[in-house]
């Protein structure tokens, strides 16, 4: 960066947290950018056979002494005649009233994959994909921006991710897809088959980092006859995102550039009944029309350019 040169300001909603993998427990760690409703936290991991109880505590800071707010304590206990989980607050070092909730969705000796999903008046919860839980909140969301995990528990995987951005036909929970948990990336250029084609609801995801010193991105879709007639490009030398044509012809996508050296990306496509819609890094930027034979005949996805992946999932 040459000297008097100012970078771009980032909103928060644009800066995704890079996940972590097999974080030591305890373990604590900044939420970048706070907490707020739309944002999710996953936590993926293991309950050790012999375990008694953990928390996951959502902080209002991160020092020793005095001991931070706690706006959302998250505890399952697995040693009592009848486990469960209690939920609860701390405030001004004084533990307020405890919700208790008699059944446990986790098993000791079994994975786990926990969404928190963070509404404008509660906390939502589910566990492999199921709903488990609700917590209203007694202190402001806005004043978190520290997460904790502390107790019996192997922590394979922590993810800080925005919402879906795609709201029709969505359920209570948007989709939650595993890390590679430890993986240390996925060689690029890749390529990944499409046994079955795209169909209306399908999402593909790509999650990432950005090299240091970048050129290009591109991610395209090809057909059986090894045509692509989706392609999307970033372009770091003029900071343009395009749809590029068959042949050639780029269509430029009217929004932020938000790909960054050094900084992690998620790109979502979703199939949908005349074409894909795209969001980058939580933020729907538009759509590309494809019909929907088109769409079914597609085989496979490559992945190119200047980035380190963590995950495709489709």
């Amino acid at each position: 960066m040459s000297p008097g040169e100012i970078l771009d300001p980032l909103p928060d909603t644009f800066i995704l947290q890079p996940p972590v993998f097999h974080p030591v427990v305890p373990y604590v760690t900044t939420i970048f950018g706070g907490l707020r409703a739309g944002k999710m936290v996953m936590l993926q991991g293991e309950v050790p056979l012999d375990a008694r109880r953990f928390q996951v505590d959502f902080q209002c800071g991160c020092s020793l002494h005095p001991r931070p707010d706690i706006a959302i304590h998250f505890n399952p206990r697995f040693h009592t005649t009848k486990p469960h989980v209690i939920c609860n607050t701390l405030h001004h070092g004084l533990w307020q009233t405890e919700a208790r909730w008699p059944r446990l969705a986790l098993q000791r000796g079994g994975g786990f994959l926990i969404l928190f999903l963070f509404g404008n008046e509660e906390m939502k919860v589910s566990v492999n994909g199921q709903h488990f839980l609700h917590f209203r909140y007694r202190l402001p969301l806005s004043r978190v921006d520290t997460l904790g995990i502390f107790g019996d528990i192997v922590v394979q995987a922590v993810g800080f991710l925005n919402i879906n951005p795609f709201s029709e036909g969505s359920s209570e929970y948007p989709v939650g897809h595993p890390f590679l948990p430890g993986s240390p990336g996925l060689e690029v250029p890749c390529s990944h088959p499409l046994p079955q084609g795209l169909w209306p609801g399908q999402v593909i995801v790509l999650r990432g980092l950005v090299l240091p010193e970048p050129k290009d991105f591109t991610l395209r879709l090809l057909d059986e006859a090894a045509r692509a007639p989706v392609t999307l490009r970033a372009s770091f030398a003029d900071r343009t995102l395009a749809w590029v044509s068959p042949w050639g012809q780029k269509r430029l996508i009217s929004a932020p550039f938000l790909f960054y050296p050094q900084r992690f990306f998620e790109v979502l496509l979703l199939c949908q009944e005349g074409g894909l819609k795209l969001a980058l890094n939580g933020q729907a930027l538009g759509a590309t029309v494809l019909g929907q034979q088109a769409l079914e005949r597609l085989r496979e996805l490559r992945v190119s350019g200047s980035v380190q992946l963590y995950c495709v999932h489709h």
